[in-house]
């Protein structure tokens, strides 16, 4: 099945729902509410793995030579800064314009309600077995752990380094195998999600709610891509516009692919002839970044979570709410690979939190737009990035010179 008939198959099965949800008998709306739980068993089966495999592939692939290992902490150290920038402004923008106001008869589990205090939910995200996060599916504990592996691996010899990465390389390969069949019931499932969530509508409050979701998401990304990414190039002394119109054409690509590794060619191309990066730092950077520099997706996991999560009664003190920036980054740093990226994650991620995903039903015909604005915008901050790589190299080289 292609992605355009997927999509299609998408849009019709969330007609469909649209039909049996206003009017169908009873054992049709039963029908539905298995296939929604059953999709959702499926997904909370690859659920952490997809994250620990995918954060441990990346970080471990990281080359140990002296000028690689420069680049790449480089590369680095602002994919993370963007990153964060952006889940920190996608925070921002939620708590301002808070789409779930006013949302009420919307009922379900609130597992993911923290109880017991901040300090006791810290201490529940450093489990007490290696296997205990998989088999509770508890995602900020899988994040953890894969962090704390990847950087004890990256400390081994390259040998036994390099042994490790392809294990968990291929061991990522094959859940995505996975992933893809259980995606092949997306169709379907988006019809039992959109039937189930017609029988919760009231006054077409959550019509509303999601009309401000997308709206947050929008303006998240666009301060993002319009103020932040400029300012940082304006810090350093790069002219933001002409390194846009430079990469124009590449932004095109990733914009009607929904494909930031679609674009990947044409962002080499014009970053070297029309930007005058180097060929050694833009075939280094951009597929770094491409990897782990997804500002984006960041800002759509945030929002996403929050918004399916408190809709169905959850609720975040101050600080749950501030640590979802850190959860929302790393998830988005393993993020490579994933079909239909920053959604699937955020499925997910709620699904390990017990939140029915109805409502993801409905988001899932809208993504398919936002995609297409995440896929570019994530283009931009990987130019953006590079471009400072860049400059701050030339101007390193200068100095050790002239020294």
């Amino acid at each position: 099945m292609g992605r355009l008939s997927l999509n299609t198959m998408v849009l019709l099965g969330a007609m469909a729902g649209l039909v049996s949800g206003l009017g169908a008998p009873q054992p049709v709306l039963d029908t539905a509410a298995v296939v929604s739980d059953l999709f959702i068993r499926l997904l909370r089966l690859v659920s952490a793995p997809i994250i620990f495999f995918a954060l441990l592939s990346t970080l471990t692939g990281m080359k140990n030579t002296t000028h690689a290992k420069k680049l790449a902490g480089m590369v680095l150290k602002y994919s993370l800064l963007t990153t964060l920038i952006a889940a920190t402004i996608a925070l921002a923008v939620f708590l301002v314009i808070d789409p779930v106001r006013g949302v009420t008869g919307m009922t379900g589990t609130t597992e993911g309600t923290v109880t017991g205090g901040y300090g006791q939910y810290l201490l529940s995200l450093i489990p007490n077995s290696f296997v205990a996060p998989f088999v509770d599916n508890q995602i900020v504990s899988v994040l953890l752990l894969a962090l704390l592996l990847s950087i004890s691996i990256l400390s081994l010899p390259e040998r036994k380094r390099d042994i490790l990465h392809e294990l968990f390389d291929s061991l990522f390969s094959a859940i995505m195998r996975m992933t893809g069949l259980i995606l092949l019931l997306l169709p379907l499932a988006v019809w039992s999600f959109v039937t189930d969530f017609c029988q919760t509508l009231e006054n077409q409050q959550m019509l509303a709610a999601i009309s401000l979701y997308v709206a947050c998401i929008l303006i998240a990304n666009l301060i993002q891509a319009i103020i932040v990414l400029p300012g940082m190039l304006m810090l350093k002394g790069l002219p933001p516009w002409k390194i846009f119109k430079g990469i124009l054409p590449t932004l095109t690509v990733a914009f009607f692919s929904k494909s930031s590794s679609a674009a990947l060619p044409s962002a080499m191309e014009n970053a070297e002839k029309k930007l005058g990066i180097s060929s050694e730092i833009s075939r280094f950077s951009f597929p770094l970044c491409i990897t782990i520099n997804m500002n984006a997706c960041a800002a759509f996991i945030l929002i996403t979570v929050l918004f399916v999560s408190m809709t169905y009664g959850v609720t975040y003190s101050g600080l749950e709410l501030v640590s979802w920036i850190f959860i929302a980054t790393l998830a988005a740093f393993g993020n490579a690979g994933v079909p239909m990226g920053c959604y699937l994650l955020s499925s997910t991620i709620l699904a390990s939190m017990n939140i029915p995903l109805n409502i993801m039903g409905v988001i899932l015909p809208v993504y398919a737009l936002i995609d297409m604005l995440e896929s570019a915008i994530n283009v931009w901050s990987d130019t953006c990035v590079t471009s400072v790589i860049n400059k701050e190299v030339n101007e390193s080289d200068y100095i050790a010179i002239n020294n």
